[in-house]
């Protein structure tokens, strides 16, 4: 990785879009600290310290704390990423999208106008919960209707800014550039996390104890990553064969391929909607400023994942048997959306393609959407394993730290392809030189 972005350096266009990326994300982390005018601090700071559980954790740590600070980029791009998602799964149900994504360029470029524009109205949806909703609960220096159309119009331009720079980024930088951002609102939180952490096990303790307790975070993080390098990069080839035909006087095609499963075929996609579908009724109470009654406070408290692995308190711990179905729930699901064997059969059966051993056409879908599910198995279980670590560690020692499963896989994700991208772009400027020769 190293040697990479040292040979990038060397490279000038390649070296401006390194820093013109680097100054963005400054702008980026300057606009998180940036305070929005007429906010009363002491009372997000109160409002937060008041939650026993985790419910706005998950927000802050993709919000790079933005969100509990109540800055300019409270909302960040958490609107750009629900509106995506809303989009990938529109263009399944709504047959005029899925027209316009198989147009290509043009295609692509009207779904991102519409993605926008969705990122808006999510945007001013959320800011206007938010300052209505916690505005005359003391948010507010002064709850009046010019306050909160202030309060509004800052968090839904703050929003669409980040946007706006990612898709800078994007275009004139290095890698995607709404990935970027949100890696580096997650990193931004690691440092704190290690200094939390070290507080925790380590201060004040015997030189012994402090030992193997910096040896274990070190290994618990190391073995995470590891386990996420291996999630991200495994993949089940099948092989597929291409018959030769004539064209004109020349017999061409004959060669060998394959199709690359990934094994983590829905990405991190399965955690999010896992995570967001269990904190919801939580932060639903926690704006409401109930914690419910009887069987419904036993519920929150199931769902609520700081609740998770105590050894008090089995219980509560269903909540995370829960969670693991959803993963899996939905790791089929997204692939089943996104992944069609039977539009992958039938173009290869026009192109003169074959699984060698299986039938063109009805046999070669069955047949792939049998590997399918049982590398989104895999998959699956791998996801569970990467987020049920950081969990149990919370759970049974306390440790509670933002660079969690989800986050891992983001980061390392996102690190990945920016250096393949940083790869191809040298790659492809090694051959415009060598043309040039």
């Amino acid at each position: 990785m190293l040697t990479t972005l040292k040979n990038a350096f060397k490279i000038k266009d390649i070296r401006d879009k390194i820093i013109f990326t680097f100054l963005m994300l400054i702008v980026v982390r300057f606009g998180c600290e940036l305070p929005v005018p007429g906010i009363n601090g002491d009372f997000i700071k109160n409002f937060f310290e008041s939650q026993t559980g985790d419910a706005f954790n998950f927000l802050d740590i993709f919000t790079g704390g933005s969100f509990t600070n109540m800055s300019l980029f409270a909302l960040n791009i958490t609107p750009y990423i629900t509106s995506s998602i809303i989009m990938q799964l529109l263009t399944i149900a709504i047959p005029k999208l899925e027209e316009m994504q198989k147009e290509g360029e043009d295609g692509r470029k009207k779904i991102a106008a519409i993605t926008r524009y969705v990122t808006v109205g999510l945007a001013l949806i959320e800011s206007s919960t938010m300052a209505i909703g916690f505005g005359n609960q003391g948010l507010l220096d002064e709850y009046s209707a010019l306050n909160v159309i202030m309060v509004i119009a800052a968090l839904t331009a703050g929003s669409a800014f980040l946007m706006w720079i990612g898709e800078r980024i994007t275009e004139n930088g290095i890698g995607n550039g709404i990935s970027i951002v949100l890696v580096i609102n997650i990193v931004s939180r690691v440092p704190q996390d290690f200094v939390q952490l070290y507080t925790q096990f380590m201060k004040g303790k015997a030189v012994a104890v402090a030992t193997i307790a910096g040896i274990v975070i070190v290994a618990v993080v190391l073995l995470t990553v590891v386990l996420v390098i291996v999630l991200y990069g495994g993949e089940r080839r099948i092989p597929v064969q291409y018959a030769k035909k004539v064209v004109g006087r020349k017999m061409v095609g004959g060669q060998s391929t394959s199709i690359p499963l990934k094994v983590n075929t829905a990405g991190v996609i399965p955690i999010i909607f896992a995570s967001s579908l269990m904190q919801l009724p939580v932060v639903i109470c926690s704006f409401l400023n109930t914690s419910g009654t009887g069987v419904g406070a036993i519920i929150l408290k199931m769902l609520n994942s700081s609740n998770w692995c105590k050894k008090g308190d089995p219980l509560s711990s269903v909540g995370l048997l829960v969670y693991i179905l959803l993963v899996i729930f939905f790791a089929y699901f997204y692939t089943s959306i996104t992944f069609n064997p039977l539009e992958i059969a039938n173009n290869m059966k026009k192109q003169g393609g074959f699984i060698p051993g299986i039938r063109p056409g009805k046999p070669t879908s069955e047949y792939l959407t049998k590997i399918l599910n049982y590398v989104i198995f895999i998959g699956a279980v791998g996801l569970i394993i990467v987020a049920v670590i950081p969990i149990f560690f919370n759970g049974a020692f306390g440790a509670q730290v933002s660079f969690g499963g989800t986050s891992l896989i983001i980061i390392v994700g996102v690190v990945l392809e920016t250096l393949k991208q940083v790869e191809s772009q040298m790659l492809v400027r090694n051959y415009k030189g060598f043309l040039n020769d």
